[in-house]
């Protein structure tokens, strides 16, 4: 499972390089300032939380026996794709509801570092 999660952190990594360029050269004359703001601002998170999934990923192998970091592992891909993924669609398609869904992603990014933080606690070393 480490495997798995280092694949897909370092993946998650490479997205965020390729989606904060195309922000910076694809959409800086298609957006708003406004726009684009919030475009950077779901890279900002997106980068924080794919180095975040690579040091659960890390983690598993310090604690094995951790079951806990499974799931800090999937609340920060989830969180992820839900904070980032609604600031990428709000900032391209303008519909200002999807910024209502923006604070469910960032309570699973909060759940997912409370989670690591309990695991490692909990852990035997």
């Amino acid at each position: 499972m480490l495997k798995t999660w280092l694949v897909i952190g370092a993946l998650s990594m490479a997205l965020a390089v390729i989606l904060g360029a195309f922000g910076a050269h694809g959409l800086k004359s298609r957006l708003s300032p406004d726009l684009l703001a919030i475009w950077h601002t779901g890279v900002d998170y997106h980068v924080y939380h794919a180095l975040g999934l690579l040091l659960v990923a890390v983690t598993m192998g310090f604690f094995p026996d951790a079951g806990g970091l499974r799931w800090a592992a999937g609340l920060m891909l989830g969180g992820m794709l839900v904070f980032s993924g609604s600031l990428y669609l709000l900032a391209v398609t303008g519909i200002r509801w999807l910024g209502a869904i923006t604070p469910l992603g960032g309570l699973s990014l909060i759940a997912a570092w409370l989670t690591l933080a309990w695991s490692v606690w909990k852990a035997a070393a």
